[in-house]
């Protein structure tokens, strides 16, 4: 775990769209363009360790894309290399942050200022849902996962905890990167279950998104 005095003011980012972390997910990355195998080597010579994962946005009628106002941050938990230089890693999920402002320099990617003010809940224990309702939840899911011809362990759904049984759906449905946002943006788990329900009923009723799962 990590507190707030640990937290920089400016960390990497990685802008990938239809990619989301969430506080205390998982989230697996293969790496092999050479700007992001140096942040990964400049990321593992910090304490911290942290990585901003956030989603880019193309402004309407102009083609540009710039950075979404809100990314999470991951820690570098996961870290393995491939005979041919390409870096396989795992980010843990440890708070959302607001982007202040890009940083320039002499890095070939990407960083930012940020501002982690808001987000305190994050750094905290798991969240509960006291509304959820497993058994029905269960059931639209399967509704979902038999419409888009996916397979998961539903044991596992049926044993998980509320909060990693949520937010690891939010992360690997396959949903467009502005829907990934809104989840990533839910100010509580309650808020993002009812945003995933959201989601999953639109599907159901002819709903479509171009992204694969992740």
């Amino acid at each position: 775990m990590m507190n707030a005095a640990d937290l920089p003011d400016t960390i990497p980012v990685f802008p990938l769209p239809g990619a989301l972390l969430l506080p205390r997910g998982r989230l697996p990355l293969h790496i092999f363009e050479p700007r992001y195998l140096a942040m990964i080597e400049d990321c593992l010579k910090t304490k911290h360790r942290l990585i901003g994962m956030i989603q880019p946005r193309e402004v309407p009628g102009t083609g540009e894309k710039r950075l979404n106002a809100i990314g999470c941050a991951g820690r570098l938990t996961g870290f393995s290399e491939t005979e041919d230089g390409r870096y396989m890693i795992t980010l843990s999920g440890i708070s959302r942050f607001r982007v202040k402002e890009e940083v320039a320099g002499f890095t070939p990617y990407r960083r930012c200022a940020v501002d982690w003010a808001g987000f305190q809940r994050d750094l905290g224990a798991t969240e509960e849902d006291a509304g959820f309702r497993r058994a029905e939840f269960l059931d639209l899911l399967g509704r979902y996962f038999s419409a888009m011809n996916l397979s998961t362990d539903w044991s596992g759904m049926k044993e998980a905890e509320t909060e990693l049984l949520i937010n690891s759906l939010s992360m690997l449905c396959p949903f467009s990167p502005e829907d990934k946002q809104a989840l990533l943006e839910a100010p509580s788990l309650t808020t993002r279950r009812e945003t995933l329900v959201t989601l999953i009923e639109f599907a159901l009723r002819g709903g479509s998104s171009d992204e694969v799962m992740q």
